[in-house]
């Protein structure tokens, strides 16, 4: 099921526990793609507190937005760059995006699989991806407090296996969002702590979030010769026997020529 629009943006830019998941998660993106120079980016599900660090340098920004979630504009005080889409069919051309973000998409989609096939699709050559998803062994999937408590959950195994079927190749994964889901006082003031220590010792806590960025997999074009080998010779095939009236005139021609 998809969050209401609404929600989500009360959730990042008004509660306390969004703002600094927000920040955090962001932090992660700006590590992976310190900069877009020149590029397309675009995001998809709820992945505008993620682009607006690409505003000022990236060719283009959109963000897109699934029908049954809504849509609202953004940024505030600029052009507005998001629009709604269907989940499965978005208005943009194969090969568009160099860089894609994906937040609150799959794991709330009805028809995952074909929404890989769709990110893949408006991928260009060596374009990149990162997908924000909730983990299944960490705290933020178990409670409906957060976005991240609604939709399907995934460990990583199972979100790396989904992308590799899907021609995505794996680039980099980790997890992030160590602190709990939680906005007592007490919780939030060791926040940053507990984001530190877990990035030094994930074995000792699961993040709430798992972020895999991975690159579209296009197979190499076969040589022609490569094909021409690979084709299927038959024998030429035989002469039919001749019957019927065409082997009488044969014959009476044959005897025709045999004569002075």
């Amino acid at each position: 099921m998809h969050l209401d629009v609404h929600d989500l943006r009360d959730f990042y830019y008004r509660s306390p526990l969004g703002r600094a998941a927000q920040r955090v998660i962001r932090g992660q993106i700006e590590a992976l793609w310190p900069e877009a120079k020149g590029q397309t980016v675009a995001g998809y599900g709820f992945a505008v507190p993620l682009l607006r660090p690409f505003l000022a340098s990236a060719r283009r920004v959109v963000a897109l937005m699934p029908g049954p979630q809504g849509v609202m504009a953004w940024p505030p005080g600029a052009p507005n760059v998001a629009l709604l889409c269907e989940e499965t069919l978005w208005p943009l051309a194969t090969g568009f995006v160099d860089r894609l973000v994906v937040m609150h998409g799959i794991e709330t989609s009805d028809h995952p699989d074909a929404l890989l096939e769709e990110c893949w699709r408006v991928l260009g050559p060596g374009g990149r991806a990162v997908f924000v998803v909730p983990n299944r062994a960490g705290l933020w999937s178990r409670t409906d407090a957060t976005p991240f408590g609604y939709g399907r959950p995934y460990t990583l195994g199972q979100f790396e296996g989904a992308l590799r079927r899907h021609r995505f190749a794996i680039e980099r994964a980790s997890s992030t969002l160590y602190q709990p889901p939680s906005t007592h006082r007490v919780w939030r003031r060791v926040s940053a702590m507990m984001e530190q220590a877990g990035r030094h010792l994930p074995m000792f806590a699961a993040g709430g979030v798992l972020i895999v960025e991975a690159s579209k997999q296009v197979a190499a074009p076969m040589r022609g010769t490569a094909v021409a080998d690979r084709r299927i010779r038959l024998p030429a095939p035989l002469p039919l026997p001749a019957t019927g009236g065409a082997a009488r005139a044969r014959g009476r021609c044959g005897t025709a020529r045999a004569g002075p």
